[in-house]
C-alpha cells in the first residue's frame, strides 16, 4: 500500500516539473572579462633585425608601430638590418649606453639571418669536473655546467646577449620571439635565399633556430613568445603573399598587412605578461 502511494506522489511530482533540461539546469550568464593592460605608456626596447629596422624593410609600418596604437606603450627601436645575434649584444650595449636603466621591458626578434648564415647551433653549456662542498661537510668532485659563450654558435650568442641582459637588467622584464617562417628571397646574384622546405648551408632547417629560442625560456628564465607558430604567417604558400613584400622576390619580409597580423597576435600574448616588476 505504501509503496502504491509512494509511486503516485511521485508521478504527480514529475507531471508538475519542468522536464526539459535547460529550465532545470540554467546556463550561466555569459559576461565580457576585461583584461587589464599594463603595457600603457610602459617604455619597450626591441631588439633585432630588418624585420624591427626603423627604416621600414618592406613595409610601410612595422609591427612595433602598431603595438604602439593598440597598448599605448612607448618604443625605443634598436633593430638593425641583417644583424644576427651577435649583432644583438651591440644592440643591448646602445640601449644601456643611451637610456640606462630607463627602460621597462625588452623584446627580442631575432633569428633568422643566423639560420641564413650557416651559423652552427652549438651548446648552452660546457662541462668539467670540479670540487665542491657538500654535506659532511665534504669535499666532492662533480661535473658541473657553465654557459658556453662561444660567439660562434646560434645558443653561444643567445647566452652573450641574456647574459648581458640579466646582469644590466635585472629587475627588467625579457621576452624572446621566436623567428616567423621563411618564403623564397632574392635580393640580387649574390644573395637569393630559398625557402624553408631547404636546408641552410650546413644541413639545418630553420625549425632548429626555432627550437633552441624556446629552450632559451628554460636556460635563461625568460618568456618567449612562439610568432613562428601565432602569427599565423606562412609565406611558403601563395595565398599568404599578400602578407610579404614581393610574391616573386621578397616572402621574407612582411609588408603592413604582415606587420598588423604580427602586432595583433603579440598584442593578446603581451597583455598576459607584466610589462614591468614594480
Amino acid at each position: 500500500m505504501h509503496i502504491r502511494y509512494s509511486a503516485l506522489f511521485l508521478s504527480a511530482l514529475l507531471l508538475s516539473t519542468d522536464v526539459y533540461p535547460y529550465s532545470a539546469c540554467r546556463l550561466p550568464e555569459i559576461r565580457e572579462v576585461s583584461v587589464p593592460n599594463r603595457w600603457k605608456g610602459k617604455k619597450v626596447a626591441f631588439l633585432g633585425d630588418s624585420i624591427t629596422d626603423k627604416i621600414h624593410v618592406g613595409t610601410t609600418k612595422n609591427y612595433w608601430q602598431y603595438l604602439s596604437e593598440m597598448l599605448g606603450l612607448e618604443p625605443f627601436v634598436y633593430g638593425i638590418n641583417g644583424h644576427q645575434w651577435n649583432g644583438v649584444l651591440e644592440q643591448a650595449g646602445r640601449l644601456q649606453a643611451e637610456r640606462g636603466d630607463d627602460i621597462d621591458a625588452i623584446l627580442i626578434f631575432a633569428g633568422t639571418n643566423d639560420f641564413n648564415a650557416n651559423v652552427p647551433l652549438g651548446e648552452w653549456y660546457a662541462e668539467k669536473e670540479e670540487s665542491v662542498e657538500v654535506s659532511g661537510p665534504k669535499q666532492e668532485v662533480r661535473k658541473r655546467r657553465m654557459l658556453q659563450t662561444d660567439d660562434r654558435t646560434f645558443r653561444g650568442r643567445i647566452n652573450c646577449v641574456l647574459s648581458y641582459l640579466k646582469t644590466n637588467y635585472p629587475t627588467k622584464q625579457i621576452i624572446l620571439l621566436t623567428p616567423i617562417h621563411r618564403g623564397y628571397a632574392k635580393f640580387g646574384d649574390n644573395n637569393i635565399q630559398p625557402d624553408e622546405s631547404y636546408p641552410n648551408g650546413i644541413g639545418l632547417y630553420v625549425d632548429e633556430y626555432v627550437k633552441a629560442i624556446k629552450e632559451a625560456a628554460n636556460v635563461w628564465a625568460v618568456p618567449v613568445i612562439d610568432l613562428n607558430s601565432i602569427s599565423g604567417l606562412y609565406p611558403v604558400f601563395d595565398s599568404h603573399t599578400r602578407y610579404f613584400h614581393r610574391e616573386d622576390t621578397d616572402r621574407l619580409h612582411p609588408n603592413a598587412d604582415g606587420h598588423y597580423r604580427m602586432a595583433k597576435a603579440l598584442m593578446y600574448q603581451l597583455l598576459a605578461y607584466p610589462a614591468d616588476f614594480e
